[in-house]
C-alpha cells in the first residue's frame, strides 16, 4: 500500500475514533418522517426525554412529514455518519414501503445502521356495538355470510390497517370492503356511530373509546396480550396463529455510522425504555415496550420486508 494512501486511512482511522470517544458534544437530531402528534410522536419524546440524561446531550426531534415516510427517512439515510442525525422510524417505511413504492430512495435492509426496536403496537380488531358479534370467530361467520358486504376502515390505501385487513381476509377466506380515510378523526367517528363498523387499528388511536366502551373489542394482533387492553385475547389464543399484524417502531443511524456510537446509542434508548416509569408512560399510552440489540433489529426489518411482501403483492396493494 503506497505510504500517502496509508497515511491517510490512519488520519481517517484516529479521527474517526476519536469523534466516537467524545461522542456526543452537542444534541442529536432525531428525524420522524411523520407529522408531529402521532404515535411515534409520542413514543420518541417519552423515551428520548429520559435517553438524553445519559448521553448528556438533548435529542431534538425534528417532523419531516411526506411521501408515506419516505421522505424523512431519505433524509436519514443520506445524513453524515456521525451519530448527530438518526431516525424514529415506523414500521412502514422500514417494511412494506419497499414492496409499495416503485421509487423508494433508500434501502431499508441496507442503508441504515439499526440501533433497537423501539416498541410494537398490534393492531386490534374492533367493531362498532351495532355489529352482532361478540368474538372473532362470531365475526369470520359473520362476514363469509355477506361477502363484500362489510366494510372496514383505514387511514389510507397501503396504511398498516389496510394491509392488516387485507392479511384478515387472506387467513379467513373472507371478502370484505375497503374504506380508506385521510384523517383519524372521522375514520374514528364513523366507526363509533356505525357508518363504517369494523376496524384494524392501533390501539393509542382507539385507547379513548375503548375506554369508554364506545368500541367492541374482538381480538389483538399478537403473540401476548397488550398490557393496555390486558382482558383482550390475542389471534394466537383464538386460533390464527399467523394473523400477527403490528406497527413497530425502531431507531435507525445511516449505513457507516461507528460501532461505539451505536453502542452508545443502544445501551442509553434501550435503558431509558426499560426504566420502570418511562415504561409505564409507555403502557399507558397503549404503547408496548420492545428493545432489541442491533443485529436482532436487522434481522427482524429483513423478516418484515420478507413478509409483508408475499402479503402485499397476493392483495394487490398499492399505495397510490
Amino acid at each position: 500500500m503506497p505510504a500517502r494512501l496509508f497515511a491517510a486511512l490512519a488520519v481517517a482511522f484516529i479521527s474517526t475514533a476519536a469523534s466516537a470517544q467524545t461522542y456526543p458534544d452537542r444534541p442529536i437530531r432525531v428525524t420522524i418522517p411523520f407529522p408531529a402528534g402521532g404515535a411515534a410522536d409520542v413514543l420518541g419524546r417519552i423515551v428520548l426525554e429520559k435517553a438524553a440524561g445519559a448521553m448528556g446531550q438533548p435529542f431534538v426531534i425534528e417532523n419531516q412529514a411526506g411521501a408515506g415516510g419516505n421522505l424523512g427517512t431519505a433524509t436519514v439515510a443520506r445524513a453524515d455518519p456521525d451519530g448527530y442525525r438518526i431516525g424514529l422510524i415506523p414500521s412502514g417505511p422500514l417494511s412494506v414501503n419497499k414492496t409499495l413504492s416503485k421509487t423508494i430512495p433508500y434501502d431499508p435492509e441496507k442503508d441504515f445502521e439499526p440501533i433497537t426496536l423501539l416498541a410494537r403496537m398490534p393492531n386490534i380488531v374492533v367493531v362498532s356495538n351495532s355489529v352482532p358479534v361478540k368474538s372473532l370467530g362470531e365475526l369470520i361467520e359473520y362476514v363469509k355470510a355477506r361477502p363484500g358486504q362489510l366494510n372496514y376502515s383505514s387511514i389510507g390505501n397501503g396504511s398498516s390497517q389496510h394491509i392488516a385487513g387485507a392479511y384478515f381476509e387472506q387467513i379467513t377466506g373472507t371478502k370484505m370492503t375497503h374504506v380508506p380515510y385521510r384523517a383519524s378523526p372521522q375514520l374514528v367517528t364513523d366507526l363509533v356511530t356505525g357508518i363504517v363498523p369494523l376496524s384494524f387499528q392501533l390501539i393509542p388511536n382507539l385507547l379513548g373509546q375503548l375506554q369508554a366502551g364506545q368500541l367492541r373489542p374482538l381480538a389483538v394482533t399478537a403473540t401476548s396480550r397488550s398490557p393496555s387492553q390486558p382482558d383482550v385475547p390475542t389471534t394466537v389464543e383464538l386460533g390464527l396463529p399467523t394473523f400477527i399484524s403490528d406497527a413497530w417502531f425502531a431507531m435507525v443511524a445511516p449505513k457507516a455510522t461507528p460501532r461505539a456510537i451505536v453502542e452508545r446509542l443502544n445501551k442509553a434508548i434501550v435503558d431509558a425504555v426499560k426504566d420502570p416509569a418511562t415504561n409505564k408512560r409507555l403502557v399507558d399510552a397503549g404503547i408496548d415496550p420492545a428493545t432489541s440489540t442491533p443485529e436482532e433489529l436487522r434481522a427482524f426489518i429483513s423478516s418484515e420486508v420478507a413478509k409483508w411482501r408475499e402479503i402485499i403483492t397476493k392483495a394487490g396493494i398499492t399505495a397510490e
